[in-house]
């Protein structure tokens, strides 16, 4: 189904994980269509509850695979909005953050430049203490464009997000968590993701769905309007199949049977 990545559901659990493992998963032009595409995918599956970001052989993501890229990228320039609100390469992070189930990041390894960026539109990261970080747009004299921007702001003190931007410096995961870039430092990253992943799909599908929402639009709602947003998803969930079902399953202490979301 995909050139330069792997795509599996099974469970609830959609795992996507960057397949060129002789590049160190280096982002080609055919990966960027690839990872929007199976975000799209995602979008149009209501068996998937939750997803899972990865990459293979021990890395995330080097970065742009810079060999790959022709001059062809610049034709139409980047300003065309042909995704919504994005262009095509910002809109293979800005996927990870529209859409209605949590995603979840696993670093292991190198994650670079845009790389990074494709993990900042997922939910959660967990991220391994020997990974590799950068925001390395300007060692080859660019900027982020690739959503960065606007998404590190949620999780990463400005400051901080300048001396990174302005250097282009390599860190570690440990100081990525210390950044704020991390949602867990973890020996296995995968394993705990998973089991993470496990928890949500346990949950009603809608009203994990409604609190993606209500979290995605928190700072962009005045307090007046975000008040009145819970409300709304409160009244949409309230005595619903599968809200009685999340009671009925913890009072009688057995697993939930939830019924997907409705296309």
């Amino acid at each position: 189904m995909f050139e330069t990545i792997a795509y599996t559901v099974a469970d609830g659990v959609a795992r996507v994980e960057l397949n060129r493992p002789d590049r160190m998963n280096a982002i080609s032009i055919q990966m960027f269509k690839d990872l929007v595409a199976a975000g799209e995918a995602i979008k149009a599956d209501n068996s998937v509850r939750v997803a899972i970001l990865s990459g293979s052989n021990g890395n995330f993501c080097a970065g742009l695979d810079m060999e790959n890229f022709t001059s062809g990228m610049l034709d139409d320039g980047f300003a065309p909005r042909t995704h919504g609100i994005t262009n095509l390469y910002q809109q293979v992070a800005w996927v990870w953050h529209e859409l209605e189930v949590p995603v979840l990041a696993v670093v292991e390894g190198a994650c670079l430049g845009g790389g990074l960026q494709i993990i900042s539109g997922a939910d959660m990261r967990y991220v391994s203490p020997k990974s590799k970080l950068s925001i390395r747009e300007t060692y080859w004299g660019l900027v982020p464009d690739m959503a960065g921007t606007a998404l590190w702001g949620e999780f990463v003190r400005g400051d901080i997000l300048r001396e990174l931007t302005y250097t282009a410096r390599i860190f570690s995961g440990v100081e990525a968590e210390q950044y704020g870039f991390v949602t867990k430092l973890c020996d296995d990253p995968l394993a705990e993701a998973l089991a993470v992943a496990d928890a949500i799909v346990n949950k009603s599908p809608h009203t994990i769905r409604a609190c993606k929402r209500l979290l995605n639009n928190k700072d962009r709602l005045s307090a007046e309007e975000a008040l009145l947003a819970e409300s709304i998803e409160q009244d949409a969930l309230a005595g619903t199949p599968n809200q009685m079902e999340a009671v009925m399953a913890n009072m009688e202490k057995r697993a939930p049977n939830f019924v997907d979301v409705e296309g």
